[in-house]
């Protein structure tokens, strides 16, 4: 599973599509640098379609979900689990940020309500802080929601993606590090990128 977030040009969405990713990202965060204000056109039927939140409103969500056509949400501010049952059925994925181990078990008191976790890097900034953290921390997760890998994935890392094994990780989260500026993502990089990791 591939998703790659953070996207809101059309012309730059279709090329990614075209590679084959899973889920492009859209987010609607205004404090960030890749805040999308303004629905892309012709998003191609292929992708999956999700909206990335920052503690807004329930009712901001369900517009977005309604104007943009969205698959799934992905939450990653300090939403409440009751905030997540709010938007049930609704595919929902809860983002964490991860430093240590301890950072996992805030996890608990979304399984059964989120169907996916994303863990990012602990930094300083909500998302997109093109830094890793230790990924040998995930060993340690023990809970039964699938979830992303994410937090600073460069073109240069096929080879340890590959090497991490984790029997819930499902996929990768690609983005600030793929950029050539902030949400406008090279398409050669990660053309070569998803080869490679379909060569190793």
């Amino acid at each position: 599973m591939i998703k790659v977030c953070g996207l809101r040009d059309s012309q730059n969405i279709r090329e990614i599509a075209r590679l084959g990713v899973d889920w492009i990202g859209m987010i609607f965060w205004p404090r960030s640098k890749r805040y999308v204000s303004a629905p892309p056109t012709e998003i191609p039927d292929n992708v999956r379609r999700v909206g990335v939140f920052v503690d807004a409103s329930i009712e901001e969500v369900k517009q977005h979900i309604s104007d943009y056509r969205l698959d799934l949400v992905q939450l990653h501010g300090l939403e409440s689990p009751a905030y997540v049952r709010a938007l049930k059925p609704f595919p929902i994925i809860k983002a964490f940020n991860i430093g240590t181990a301890e950072d996992l078990c805030q996890t608990k008191a979304y399984e059964g309500l989120a169907d996916y976790f994303l863990f990012d890097t602990k930094g300083k900034n909500v998302g997109g802080n093109g830094e890793k953290f230790d990924w040998s921390v995930l060993y340690h997760y023990q809970g039964h929601t699938p979830f992303l890998l994410s937090g600073g994935i460069g073109p240069e890392d096929a080879a340890s993606v590959k090497a991490f094994h984790h029997p819930k990780c499902i996929g990768i989260d690609l983005n600030s590090r793929f950029e050539t500026e902030p949400a406008l993502k090279d398409i050669t990089k990660v053309k070569l990128f998803l080869e490679q990791l379909n060569t190793l």
